[in-house]
């Protein structure tokens, strides 16, 4: 008999994190399980921890292929699950599941018959585990059989591994993930968020999300490589993109929540990192941003902040140096003293 679950997990030159990763999986409570590992042509140890493992759990198995990205591990992993499993998980092979993560997940699905299971995440460091800011609003209750039109802030919900899917509807939807860039997972995961009849959200940390510290800095984690920024846009085109193809009316509106998700909350991310970007970097920040702003339509600055239409209007009409002028002044403001409190002040969006 098939096991219940697939978990794929693409593996590239993680040779100092992977057996923390893959004790991790082997340990879940819910031990109905495959664990299909896809070595993205290491050139490190990583196949051969990856090997041992599937030489001691039969629930392991090992996929190699040419280096070719997180994107086309993760769509080989897909090719070669066993038929007949009824859910599918992605693990990164730098972090770590909690023990129980899996057993919540899936007695969640099998009582509300729900398309997935997303739950929150813990930011994995050398000192211990602190929340995820990336998911601390749309996982702050749990709240079952709910949908992203009924809670937008899911809308953020963009990570692979925060899940658990039930198979038939990851395979209904045809979306397999992009191939060649960084930031692939949210061309997935917002797609099948608005496909979802339902969805169960869960509060309790399901993943531990690693930060590689100590100069061992994953490429998302570099802040001023342009590469990323370029990624990045390109990731939130993919999903704009979808949605336009989709012909049922309701898809209209979710692209306008999308839309203004993306301007009011996405694209400010990048507002920090231009001060301190190289030329390149800048260079990309203007061309890439604005081309998104043109698509979305100028017509929608209109509804933002102050703050946020000055430093769109600055963007778009190629003034740079007025740009990083301007967010270096909000860059001091949001870090001056305030009296009675120590360090600095929360960083406002924009």
């Amino acid at each position: 008999m098939a096991p219940r679950l697939s978990v794929v997990v693409p593996i590239h030159n993680v040779e100092r994190y992977l057996d923390a990763c893959l004790d991790s999986i082997a340990a879940q409570t819910f031990a109905d399980f495959e664990c299909v590992m896809v070595d993205d042509g290491s050139t490190d140890d990583s196949a051969a921890l990856a090997a041992a493992h599937a030489a001691r759990d039969p629930r392991f198995r090992l996929v190699r292929q040419p280096n070719a990205g997180l994107g086309a591990a993760r769509n080989t992993g897909l090719r070669h699950l066993t038929d007949g499993t009824a859910y599918l998980a992605f693990v990164d092979s730098d972090d770590v599941v909690p023990p129980g993560a899996y057993e919540l997940m899936v007695t969640t699905l099998d009582r509300t018959g729900s398309d997935f299971a997303a739950g929150n995440a813990l930011r994995l460091r050398a000192s211990g585990c602190s929340p995820s800011h990336a998911h601390r609003v749309p996982f702050r209750e749990t709240r079952l059989r709910t949908h992203v039109s009924e809670l937008p802030s899911l809308v953020t919900d963009r990570t692979a591994w925060n899940k658990v899917y039930r198979r038939s509807f990851f395979e209904a939807s045809g979306l397999r993930y992009p191939e060649g860039i960084l930031y692939e997972d949210a061309p997935v995961s917002v797609p099948l968020h608005y496909l979802a009849e339902t969805v169960d959200v869960l509060s309790e940390p399901v993943y531990h999300w690693r930060v590689r510290e100590d100069g061992d800095l994953s490429i998302t984690q570099r802040r001023t490589d342009p590469r990323g920024l370029v990624d990045r846009v390109r990731s939130i085109e993919l999903v704009r993109a979808w949605l336009l193809a989709r012909p049922e009316p309701r898809f209209r509106t979710h692209l306008h929540s999308y839309d203004a998700n993306t301007l009011a909350e996405e694209l400010p991310m990048f507002f920090w990192s231009v001060p301190d970007g190289d030329r390149a970097y800048r260079e990309a920040y203007q061309q890439h941003v604005s081309r998104l702003l043109r698509a979305i339509g100028t017509d929608r600055l209109g509804s933002l902040s102050a703050p946020l239409r000055i430093k769109y209007r600055l963007t778009l009409a190629d003034r740079t140096h007025a740009f990083v002028a301007l967010q270096r002044l909000h860059r001091a403001y949001r870090n001056r003293p305030r009296p009675g409190t120590r360090g600095a002040a929360a960083a406002p969006v924009g």
